[in-house]
């Protein structure tokens, strides 16, 4: 951990910068009893990139204790959600034989619903049981070559969240198809920031972000503040081009400026579409403003795949969400965004 580190740029797996660039907006308020709290900042590698915490304590001693437990929260949701460690509770389930329900932690259960009400809404275009697809592709950047196509073929028929059934009274899940496997990539760090954000709260602490590569997870404002100034980038490059004001939500980028396979001059991105099978080649982000980052952090993925006009109807079916979605068309970006998006600065 580093302590007392500046507002720090932090990274997406997709590659866009979530810059939280300023602190207070006003001069703290001489009867706000917080007023005398000092910032803290640290940072601890967390499933796979780097979370932040950033936020104001009333002294070292509660500072360090409310990071540690933040950190182990996130550390024991790994364990329960990675699709890299074969011993999470999440490969145990996917190593189950098909149509047998499986007991689930509370954590697993609710990470697993909240994901197929995301894919419900949009019609699967956000779905968690895609994940033979997306281990094909992954294998493809690193080798930089196209899936075969009868892998795909074979892997998309492993996909689909009408496959996934779940039992809130057990509860439990069942997978229908042999061979499933369900990625959380686009909703644990979500989900985690929240938690993390939780806890500290637990402590004390209310005046807090958590930074989870492109997942924000947003508590009160700074002392004195009335929010906190996040920098945007989007499909049009890695320098900010937009700043929001933001508090108690969560915020989301998702696009393809670092992770892509480029063959033929054509570009395929990380993000898959579970519905086909195939990455996405155009050039598109979306940002999610949304209650809670684990609502963010699926939603930004899923208005990848829809495009601008379905990703909007799709966000609008959420109470509290906001989208801006930015494709690359002609050369130039071509921006859509929810009424009540808007800039906190000037450009």
């Amino acid at each position: 951990m580093f302590l007392g580190m500046p507002p720090a740029r932090v990274r997406k797996g997709a590659g866009f910068l979530l810059a939280i660039m300023g602190a207070c907006l006003a001069a703290c308020v001489a009867t706000d009893p917080r007023a005398s709290w000092r910032r803290y900042h640290y940072t601890e590698p967390e499933m796979g990139t780097v979370f932040e915490l950033t936020y104001y304590a009333p002294d070292d001693a509660t500072a360090e204790r409310a990071g540690r437990a933040a950190f182990d929260r996130v550390e024991a949701l790994n364990a329960r959600f990675s699709d890299y460690e074969p011993e999470s509770e999440l490969m145990r389930l996917c190593l189950q034989p098909a149509g047998s329900p499986v007991p689930l932690s509370r954590e697993l259960f609710q990470i697993l619903d909240q994901s197929q009400a995301v894919a419900r809404a949009s019609g699967g275009a956000f779905d968690i049981t895609a994940g033979p697809v997306v281990h094909l592709w992954r294998k493809s950047r690193r080798e930089r070559a196209l899936p075969p196509a009868k892998s795909l073929l074979e892997a998309r028929e492993r996909v689909g969240f009408e496959r996934l059934e779940l039992d809130a009274a057990a509860p439990t899940a069942r997978l229908k198809v042999s061979g499933m496997r369900l990625d959380l990539g686009g909703i644990a760090k979500g989900y985690a920031a929240d938690e993390a954000l939780r806890v500290l709260r637990h402590h004390g602490i209310h005046s807090a972000l958590v930074a989870a590569s492109g997942d924000l997870a947003v508590g009160d404002p700074p002392p004195g503040a009335s929010g906190w100034i996040v920098g945007l980038t989007s499909a049009a490059g890695d320098t900010p081009d937009r700043t929001i004001l933001v508090r108690n939500c969560g915020v989301s980028t998702s696009g393809d400026t670092q992770q892509f396979l480029e063959l033929g001059g054509v570009r395929y991105s990380h993000i898959v579409d579970p519905r086909t099978g195939w990455a996405l080649t155009n050039r598109i982000s979306a940002t999610v403003i949304a209650p809670r980052a684990t609502l963010s952090d699926a939603l930004a993925t899923a208005l990848c795949v829809l495009g601008p006009r379905q990703g909007m109807v799709t966000a609008a079916k959420f109470p509290g969400v906001k989208a801006r979605i930015v494709v690359m068309g002609a050369g130039r970006p071509e921006e859509t965004v929810s009424e009540g998006f808007a800039p906190a600065t000037a450009k």
